[in-house]
């Protein structure tokens, strides 16, 4: 079977300057683009981080994942850390953000799944695009018009999650389908990133530098420059051939698992 995306990429963590441990945990390798940000102090964020990164990797080497594919993975890595908590002390837990290559009657397709506060974005000949909708008390803010996004950075509550994996958390993860282009950009980070480089920063960096490792690279010292309070992971995931379904294939308009939603309708239009 065809790969319906062929891309390229670049990776880099950082514990940070002011944290012992990173807890930070990524896969990035095909079809899998993920970073898990751990959380539970003791280690136990490291653990969790480790356990979701882990429950991927029989999924590697596929041309393409599917959203159950990506379902089962978490209800394992889910299992997995709420274990941790048996004895009643531990609060591991971890977010989760990324892109999957997919496919859709041939057509390739970047598969997002998202829960918690790490980000992932597009970078295209239009902009730079948030994919993702962070779980987070200051977000909920944002959406019921009590804050403006240009207060969030200095909010008090902005790393307080609403959803994780663990941690006592029973939220679900969300799932878009995002068709592919031709040149599109992917950037999956940890908030020890985007809550040190703003948006339009981050965007010049991905923008002006075109080997994705060496963008990852630079995003990773411009966070660091910056304070580099907390521990920094980016991937940046190149498209360079996206699969089409041929002209005049026979079969009707895919219908996209409604347990994905458009990012227009989720987000109220791209950002």
């Amino acid at each position: 079977m065809r790969t319906p995306i062929v891309v390229t990429h670049g990776a880099a963590t950082h514990t940070g300057l002011r944290r012992s441990l990173n807890e930070d945990s990524f896969v990035a390798t095909a079809p899998l683009f993920f970073v898990a940000d751990g959380m539970g102090g003791h280690e136990a964020g490291d653990v969790a981080s480790t356990a979701v990164v882990e429950s991927f990797c029989p999924l590697v080497g596929r041309t393409s994942i599917t959203l159950d594919d990506l379902r089962f993975a978490l209800a394992r890595a889910r299992t997995t850390i709420d274990g941790l908590g048996a004895d009643g002390e531990s609060r591991a837990g971890t977010t989760l953000t990324g892109v999957a290559v997919a496919s859709v009657d041939g057509t390739g397709y970047w598969l997002v799944v998202n829960i918690g506060d790490s980000r992932t974005y597009r970078l295209t000949g239009t902009g730079l695009e948030r994919l993702t909708i962070d779980h987070s008390v200051v977000q909920e803010l944002i959406d019921a018009g009590e804050i403006d996004e240009s207060d969030a950075h200095d909010d008090r509550r902005r790393n307080i999650i609403t959803r994780a994996i663990g941690a006592g958390s029973v939220g679900e993860a969300d799932y878009w389908m995002v068709p592919a282009e031709v040149g599109d950009r992917i950037l999956v980070c940890s908030d020890g990133l985007s809550s040190e480089v703003p948006d339009l920063l981050i965007r010049e960096i991905l923008r002006t530098n075109t080997d994705p490792q060496r963008a990852a690279d630079q995003l990773i010292a411009r966070a660091l420059a910056q304070g580099g309070r907390d521990n920094i992971t980016a991937i940046v995931v190149d498209a360079v051939h996206v699969s089409v379904r041929p002209e005049g294939a026979a079969g009707e308009e895919s219908d996209i698992d409604s347990d994905t939603r458009p990012r227009e309708e989720a987000m109220g239009g791209a950002r």
